[in-house]
């Protein structure tokens, strides 16, 4: 079948001369074969200056280099909101004054009336970064120099981190930041494990990210002890036990490290007592508001009276009084595992976050989003601590399986905590044990741009649906959700005046368990050009189509019959995710 013209998927290898903006440009042909990962890679080196921007804030965009009759188009969900020549390596934009809106800039090239795209980044215009989560991590707080924050900061920038957790930075749990006798916080001190943490390297970090319009969370538990010793104000009264008679004091073990003692999160006094450290904390460094932790399901426990505490109710009299205490900051709470996630998610937080254990399928992580946004009321998105290729100790991560799980978790609306100094691959941080391929890098980078150029899509309300969908041919079998081996499953959601209709793509792969912790996943199978029926309830006025796998999620128009009830459309390009919107 004849391809859409501007879909350019891999045929042209672009020879650029960047010296001078007034070059000629060459164009070498090669050769294609058909079915395989035609994989978009960026001509032109396309960024900005932040994660994200408030309404009415300059964006600055960079590229390596310039190409002649070359346009910079700027989009909102496939329609063009404004377009100009590119005739510099830097330039700025002003997005239109609307709040909460992601925006697709493309840096599209024509020769001989055919569009190439030689670039793309996503603009996120949002006043509250909790709106679309896209967090990330810290972990390393040592003697790091200025020059290697920004580094660090520079790239999660690039990936739209628009919110970072402060893993491991703190000193006691019920002492985070240490002071002098007069108060001053401490040039440095040693973390759970030993760590050497610098006041200056948290310090900086906080107010370079601030610059960059990420947010800085600082990590801690709502209910741990570390070492009390006399002299802490610290009282026994305030924690729990795994009897009534408060003889065994429930404990979080870390072998010779020693015991984090659980502390009762509704004790009015261990609330006030560790208000007030967080008071210092703020006093002291910017943080944006705190990232609270728990330690999953505890058993039966009871307080030093021997009344039994309920801990998910105490979570939420917990960040109710926290959020009393201090308005102003943003604050998240862990639910191990979904423990407590319904009293969590019925408190005053700003966002879903989940620390996935035993759900294992690629439908399992689709249904804690879906959980969340139920408890929530539909009010709150989802992050997900989701730790990729957990059990394997060394090499790469397996691309495939990161792909697939961020296409999975991305299409139904959350997000994946994954990146900070390294992508992650526990639940300690600052492990390093696997490293990104420079393949998997790049294409991460398209699937983040995609997930805030179409948050408005795929985070901002709507009701997930089952259309009636169909192919025309035998090379590609389409079910609706959940996923079936050497299918691709369909996931539908209405908003108001669109009808979404993403395909996942799982012909190809070797399991459907997304830790992949063995990192057997395999790639699945290209799909290019194939007929595609939707059921619809209306003929829609336009059809178009956009995916992180090609053309850096440009979108482009397509054609379409109507016959009745149904609509057909060729879809260009299937890897891991494409999406096909259909407007009324």
């Amino acid at each position: 079948m004849k391809r859409n013209r501007l879909l350019i998927i891999g045929q042209l290898a672009i020879l650029i001369f960047l010296g001078s903006c007034n070059s000629d440009d060459e164009v070498l042909e090669m050769p294609v074969e058909e079915g395989t990962d035609q994989t978009y890679r960026e001509v032109l080196d396309f960024t900005k200056d932040k994660a994200r921007y408030n309404p009415g804030e300059e964006v600055t965009f960079s590229v390596n280099g310039t190409h002649q009759n070359t346009m910079v188009r700027y989009k909102y969900l496939g329609e063009v909101v404004a377009e100009e020549n590119l005739s510099s390596h830097t330039w700025t934009w002003t997005p239109p004054s609307e709040d909460f809106r992601g925006y697709m800039v493309e840096l599209v090239k024509t020769t001989g009336g055919e569009e190439t795209v030689l670039g793309t980044v996503g603009v996120d215009v949002s006043s509250d970064w909790t709106r679309f989560p896209r967090y990330g991590f810290l972990s390393e707080f040592g003697n790091i120099s200025a020059g290697e924050r920004v580094d660090v900061l520079n790239n999660l920038k690039d990936y739209h981190i628009n919110g970072l957790q402060y893993y491991d930075w703190h000193s006691k749990h019920h002492i985070p930041l240490p002071t002098d006798d007069s108060g001053n916080p401490a040039d440095s001190w040693a973390d759970l494990f030993n760590r050497e943490i610098y006041f200056e390297t948290v310090e900086g970090y906080v107010e370079s990210a601030k610059e960059r319009n990420m947010a800085s969370m600082f990590y801690n538990l709502l209910f741990g002890a570390w070492h009390p010793e006399e002299g802490d104000g610290f009282e026994e009264e305030w924690l729990i036990f795994n009897d009534r008679t408060h003889n065994s004091v429930n404990k979080h073990g870390l072998g010779d490290l020693g015991d984090i003692l659980i502390t009762d999160p509704s004790n009015e006094e261990w609330q006030n007592y560790i208000f007030d450290e967080a008071e210092v904390v703020y006093s002291n460094l910017d943080f944006a508001g705190w990232h609270l932790d728990q330690l999953g399901n505890r058993g039966t426990v009871y307080d030093y009276n021997g009344y039994q505490v309920a801990l998910p109710e105490a979570y939420q009299d917990f960040l109710i009084e926290l959020n009393e205490e201090f308005p102003d900051k943003k604050m998240v709470l862990n639910a191990v595992d979904q423990f407590g996630q319904k009293k969590i998610l019925n408190s005053p937080v700003d966002f879903a976050y989940t620390e996935v254990w035993s759900r294992y399928q690629y439908q399992d992580l689709v249904q804690v989003i879906k959980e969340n946004y139920e408890y929530s009321d539909g009010e709150l998105n989802t992050v997900l601590a989701a730790y990729m290729n957990y059990n394997s100790q060394e090499g790469n991560f397996n691309t495939p399986s990161v792909l697939m799980a961020d296409a999975v978790i991305f299409a139904f609306g959350g997000a994946h905590l994954e990146l900070g100094e390294h992508m992650l691959s526990s639940e300690y941080f600052p492990n390093t044990k696997l490293s990104m391929t420079s393949e998997l890098s790049e294409k991460l980078k398209e699937y983040y741009d995609f997930q805030v150029a179409y948050q408005n899509l795929l985070r901002d309300g709507g009701t997930f649906n089952m259309p009636a969908v169909s192919t025309i041919g035998e090379d590609v079998t389409v079910n609706n959700w959940p996923p079936v081996f050497s299918q691709t499953a369909a996931v539908g959601k209405q908003l108001s005046d669109k009808q979404v209709v993403h395909l996942l793509n799982f012909d190809g792969l070797s399991t459907l368990q997304w830790r992949d912790d063995s990192k057997i996943q395999t790639a699945p199978k290209v799909k290019e050009g194939f007929e595609l029926v939707i059921e619809t309830a209306q003929v829609p006025s336009k059809v178009w189509f956009a995916s992180p796998d090609v053309d850096g999620g440009a979108s482009h128009e397509l054609e379409f019959t109507s016959t009745g009830n149904k609509v057909t459309v060729q879809v260009p390009y299937l890897e891991y995710w494409s999406m096909i919107v259909l407007e009324n």
